[in-house]
């Protein structure tokens, strides 16, 4: 079984859906776990009292992790807090879906500053912490979209594409020093984003996947379950795609 106790998980997005998901997986695993959003109090809490049901330690920081600044301060409350860090998820994300033909700059660059440089901001920030330690977990989510590409999806698309190729030169970068670096591609998975769509569009979706099914929140989290703990330290700059065989 795997067996995460004693670790320290920092979640950004943490505070619903896959994030949510990811950081009650890890502490029902026994790690202790440091929520950062941007968002809802309501929902921060509410992921804190079921992370709470665990029996570990949790706190939550409020961040953009677009913002450099920002995320460095956060990462350094962290690591006061809870005496280091062992496992990273860059989960934070946005959507902002449209057609290159109406797609607004502005639309472009905020995907792309949650999205990718977020997760290099938190890469960054913590690429030290983990280098003296010689040991750690770096695990982002990506997506199928960032393989394969989707129409009207052209900044959330690249900003997952961007994620991928982060991935796999930040896992060449720390290979030496026991970190590993590995990505997430999920399909398409049961969230408030994908509920919010006709039962026509939806099950137009799963016909589409091999599967026929929607996937949950919970099996993006037992992946990252799996690739955050010892049973996969030999595995790095790996993209393991959870999405029912859309991307075959």
């Amino acid at each position: 079984m795997l067996n995460l106790k004693g670790k320290t998980a920092v979640v950004t997005g943490g505070s619903r859906g896959i994030g949510e998901a990811i950081a009650v997986k890890l502490a029902g695993l026994g790690a202790d776990i440091a929520i950062v959003y941007v968002g809802s109090e309501e929902e921060a809490q509410n992921a804190k009292a079921k992370v709470l049901e665990q029996g570990v330690k949790v706190e939550l920081y409020y961040c953009d992790v677009s913002d450099f600044a920002a995320s460095e301060e956060t990462v350094k409350k962290i690591i006061e807090d809870f005496g280091g860090i062992d496992i990273l998820v860059n989960n934070a994300g946005i959507v902002r879906d449209c057609l290159v033909l109406s797609m607004k700059e502005s639309d472009f660059d905020s995907v792309i500053n949650v999205n990718l440089k977020g997760a290099f901001n938190m890469i960054k920030h913590t690429y030290s912490h983990f280098m003296r330690k010689r040991k750690g977990r770096i695990i982002s989510i990506s997506s199928v979209v960032g393989l394969n590409g989707n129409a009207g999806q052209a900044n959330y698309s690249a900003s997952k594409a961007g994620i991928v190729g982060m991935t796999k030169s930040v896992a060449k970068e720390l290979a030496g020093r026991g970190v590993t670096c590995n990505a997430i591609a999920p399909g398409y998975i049961e969230t408030d984003m994908t509920n919010a769509l006709s039962d026509k569009v939806k099950e137009q979706v799963a016909a589409s996947i091999p599967m026929k099914k929607r996937g949950k929140p919970e099996d993006i989290a037992n992946a990252v379950a799996f690739l955050a703990s010892d049973e996969a330290s030999y595995i790095t700059g790996e993209v393991l795609r959870v999405d029912g065989g859309m991307a075959m």
